[in-house]
């Protein structure tokens, strides 16, 4: 199966790059630029997995070219997330490589991001379903309410582990969900399928999130290949944070929330690593990859829902 996923994702990469090209150079560049941000492929991979799963298909044969075009869709919206979140962000650094913004300004950086938005909704309508339109339309709003919700919070100490939930439900496991229900939709997935393939991805997100957030902390820039830190520099609390400040005493509290407001990421290490706060935020996403495995019951046994399981777990295991 491994082969054929491999071969699916190659055709999927085919079909992205081919709906990016463009009369100018100038816009070439651009494009060639930004597929070096592709590196896990998480979304296209769900796609097709979730395709297969929904199916019991064991073999490539459970896809169709939809489920590539969808694939190359929801990774182009990802994309488009990406550069605009590296405006928002002011980083320089991304897979090791120096952001859009860092090389052409925040200008272009936007533009491209709407170029990546636009050409992802023009081809999915070559799919000649609205469904699927209307679906990622919806995940496409939900993702944009979740950046505004997190900037509306930004310097919000007080912030809640339920609101800090919502946030990253909908600016990032929506789109995780989304990939996973149209990916069985596009296999004949019946309601009940979908749901669970959909509840399936949104708690995979949350975990993907937290574990990110984890990594923003914590990582080592040289391994993750992108800028960090720039959640406490903008004043973003995530998880990891609004847990261990809900658990803390007020002697940790206090050290905790002064580190944030002096923006001091090496104090602010410490005291998540020191204090328990690391182990908290990666015990919380565990159970949310555990939730995760628990919809796959829904689907019928296969080789391909087996490896949603373990690409689940490895979610949370990843250092980059």
């Amino acid at each position: 199966m491994s082969q054929d996923l491999g071969d699916a994702l190659a055709e999927v990469e085919a079909i992205f790059e081919t709906q990016l090209l463009s009369d100018f150079p100038a816009v070439n560049e651009l494009c060639r630029h930004v597929e070096r941000y592709r590196g896990k492929r998480l979304r296209p991979t769900l796609v097709l997995l979730s395709g297969l799963a929904a199916s019991g298909a064991d073999r490539e044969r459970g896809l169709s070219h939809r489920h590539r075009v969808l694939g190359a869709v929801v990774e182009m919206i990802h994309m488009a997330t990406l550069v605009h979140d590296d405006v928002l962000d002011e980083a320089d650094v991304r897979r090791r490589g120096a952001t859009v913004n860092r090389l052409r300004g925040n200008e272009t950086a936007v533009m491209l991001g709407d170029y990546l938005i636009s050409n992802a909704f023009h081809l999915c309508s070559s799919l000649d379903d609205p469904g699927i339109n209307l679906e990622l339309g919806s995940v496409t709003n939900t993702v944009c309410e979740g950046e505004l919700l997190q900037l509306h919070h930004r310097d919000d100490l007080s912030l809640d582990e339920a609101t800090c939930i919502e946030i990253v439900r909908r600016k990032t496991a929506a789109l995780v969900a989304g990939a996973c229900r149209l990916g069985g939709r596009l296999a004949g997935a019946d309601a009940e399928r979908e749901r669970a393939l959909a509840a399936f991805g949104e708690a995979t997100g949350i975990a993907f999130q937290i574990q990110d957030d984890l990594l923003d902390l914590a990582g080592d820039a040289e391994v993750v290949g992108k800028t960090l830190g720039r959640d406490l520099e903008k004043g973003k609390l995530t998880l990891p944070s609004v847990l261990h400040l809900a658990s803390s005493g007020p002697e940790r509290r206090e050290a905790m929330l002064d580190a944030i407001a002096r923006r001091d990421a090496d104090a602010l290490r410490r005291e998540l690593a020191e204090h328990g706060g690391v182990e908290i935020a990666r015990t919380r996403a565990a159970a949310f990859i555990f939730e995760a495995k628990e919809h796959l019951a829904m689907l019928p046994e296969s080789p391909a829902r087996d490896l949603l399981a373990s690409l689940a777990e490895a979610v949370i295991h990843r250092n980059h």
